[in-house]
């Protein structure tokens, strides 16, 4: 590298460093005027992509502390990637790193409404779908639906619903998208997200094994949740959340 190189590297780096932080000086021959023309545009559209993506975490934070935040990543933050559209994911993993939030619930929230966007852009297709007793055949669950556990009730939140302590019972919500592309959410059931959340840690099992497993579990008689369990399969069969496994586990009673 040779000394003009050297220089004009020295520089780039100075003026992308006072484009993140204007409290910083800009390079020496530069016009400050100009240069904060430049910041502006920067910071202006960060915060607005960032609010596009994640309208009701700039709505509960209000204007002027999302506005700080926003310019707290810029300054704070080194991405990893050059494409806008994985500036979300980050910007969700650097919120989860933070000791102080606007709100404690933000970084859930964030991951609540970043999770449609990664679901609609994800590169997966469904398992074929149950053609027999799901009793019967081993099952897996569709890359297109994810189980989401949150402390906090971030399908409820937004500025008129702030609570500043989570309830005692963790939300639970199933996340899908479906044969048209639209991603949907809904409320999870204890025995629902619970079945998922197993099917998710052991696939390949039919419907009785991990009927067993759930019972064992809860130490009730397979019985008494047999026809809520019936029924689950049924509904989480229709909507495409769960679908066949290509074949059952080598040990079937092996969880």
């Amino acid at each position: 590298m040779d000394e003009h190189t050297g220089d004009l590297r020295q520089m780039q780096n100075a003026f992308t460093a006072c484009l993140r932080d204007p409290s910083l000086p800009p390079p020496a021959g530069l016009d400050p005027a100009r240069v904060g023309i430049y910041q502006n545009l920067v910071i202006s559209k960060l915060t607005g992509l960032l609010e596009n993506a994640f309208p009701v975490c700039a709505a509960m934070a209000g204007p002027g502390r999302w506005a700080r935040l926003s310019a707290d990543y810029l300054r704070c933050h080194r991405s990893q990637t050059p494409l806008f559209t994985e500036l979300a994911a980050e910007f969700v993993l650097w919120l989860q790193s933070l000791a102080e939030l606007p709100h404690p619930a933000l970084a859930e929230l964030a991951h609540y409404e970043w999770v449609e966007t990664a679901l609609f852009q994800l590169d997966a297709v469904p398992p074929p779908p149950l053609r027999s007793d799901p009793f019967a055949q081993p099952l897996q669950r569709s890359p297109l639906a994810q189980v989401l556990v949150y402390a906090w009730p971030v399908h409820l939140l937004g500025p008129g619903y702030a609570p500043e302590c989570p309830p005692e019972v963790p939300t639970a919500l199933l996340v899908r998208r479906d044969a048209q592309g639209g991603v949907r959410f809904s409320v999870l059931g204890p025995l629902a997200a619970q079945l998922l959340l197993l099917m998710e840690a052991r696939p390949g099992h039919t419907g009785a094994g991990y009927l067993d497993r759930l019972a064992l579990q809860h130490r009730v008689d397979r019985r008494d949740l047999l026809t809520a369990f019936r029924a689950l399969l049924r509904e989480l069969g229709d909507q495409g959340v769960i679908g066949q496994a290509d074949a059952a586990p080598h040990c079937p009673g092996d969880y």
